[in-house]
């Protein structure tokens, strides 16, 4: 298998990142036309509104996870350890990261932004596990 193909998983996890950005400026800019919030409130996070404290706390929550995330693309990529399951459960990591910010930027709806970040983590350390095994030749 093409050992690139890791990074596409990658370059969709990188667009997300860029459009959580482009949602927060516009929730901002949106908050302070209206007359929700200054601009200096924008500071100190404990000052910002309820409505655009929530795409500031999704961003955030863009470089925790994921970070393991990309750290096991590099790897496998390193160790030619791509493959068909690994490409899939890395895409079903990204589109869990998608469904969770979808979640959190529109109802936030709490059990629906849990379940997709459990299904993340779990895939995620189901690629963990299997570079280790990929690792040993077991696999």
């Amino acid at each position: 298998m093409n050992q690139t193909t890791i990074f596409w998983p990658m370059l969709a996890q990188v667009l997300l990142v860029y459009i959580v950005y482009v949602v927060m400026g516009r929730r901002r800019y949106s908050a302070v036309r209206s007359g929700e919030a200054k601009v200096g409130q924008y500071k100190v996070r404990s000052t910002e509104p309820a409505s655009t404290v929530t795409v500031a706390n999704n961003l955030i929550n863009q470089f925790e996870l994921p970070v393991l995330f990309y750290v096991l693309c590099l790897t496998l990529h390193m160790t030619n350890g791509v493959n068909y399951i690994t490409l899939a459960l890395m895409w079903i990591f990204v589109a869990s990261r998608y469904f969770h910010a979808w979640v959190h930027l529109t109802s936030n709806k709490l059990l629906l932004r849990n379940r997709s970040f459990a299904l993340g983590a779990v895939v995620l350390a189901l690629g963990w596990i299997w570079l280790a095994l990929h690792l040993l030749a077991i696999v």
